[in-house]
């Protein structure tokens, strides 16, 4: 498959927010690093890019299920938003949502090796770009959140990439199947186990399992989904 590479700069999103969410297609081939695509920039990096989080990818057949719920919220303001890239996207194509694509699956993007590592957790920024106060917490709720991939060998990019599925380590692993083990059951101990212990997992969301273990429940999300009040 073929897929439209985007990447962005740093803008104004809100008053006191800088976001790099609006991607853009790019116009010349890329060097994909370790951690991100070359010129590429994320804005709040405890949350945002570095190896783990070196790409995110969203499937180009949500765009319609949005363009949809737009009209009904009465947004349609926002709906010009609604082409690839607004959901923070460095990847965007049709044929693999995360019903498909799993935890750990190894693709060959143009010359780079990249590996699906996390589901993309939805964050408050999402709410300012949209215009509606929990438009995140409706995303991890649905599942169509993307997910997000590590670099696991270094190469040029071009503006429109092949995308072909190398290998899949965990079969039993969806995208979805995992955010929905940490998001969206009741507490699911047996998921997270199996989560904890899945080596292809960021180590970010390993950790998160394990805790949610330990504690017996998860923990407080809405930072995270609504920002600071």
């Amino acid at each position: 498959m073929q897929v439209l590479v985007l990447a962005g700069k740093a803008r104004p999103l809100a008053p006191g927010i800088d976001s790099a969410i609006d991607k853009r297609p790019v116009g010349d081939g890329l060097f994909c690093h370790r951690t991100g695509l070359e010129g590429d920039v994320q804005v709040s990096t405890r949350f945002h890019g570095g190896p783990e989080r070196a790409l995110h990818y969203y499937p180009a057949e949500h765009y319609p299920v949005w363009r949809q719920w737009f009209e009904g919220m009465g947004l349609s303001g926002r709906a010009s938003l609604l082409v690839p890239g607004a959901f923070g996207e460095n990847l965007s194509g049709s044929g693999l949502t995360e019903h498909e694509a799993c935890i750990g699956d190894v693709f060959r993007l143009g010359d780079a090796l990249v590996q699906i590592s996390q589901p993309r957790s939805p964050c408050y920024k999402l709410n300012a770009r949209f215009g509606h106060d929990s438009f995140s917490v409706l995303m991890q709720a649905n599942g169509r959140t993307g997910w997000l991939l590590r670099v696991l060998e270094e190469g040029w990019v071009t503006p429109t990439a092949s995308f072909e599925l190398v290998e899949r380590p965990c079969p039993g692993m969806p995208v979805r199947r995992a955010g929905d083990i940490v998001f969206n059951r009741g507490f699911d101990a047996d998921g997270l186990r199996e989560l904890a212990e899945t080596e292809q997992l960021s180590d970010s969301w390993r950790k998160k399992a394990a805790d949610y273990l330990a504690a017996g429940r998860v923990s407080d999300w809405t930072m995270r989904l609504l920002g600071p009040k």
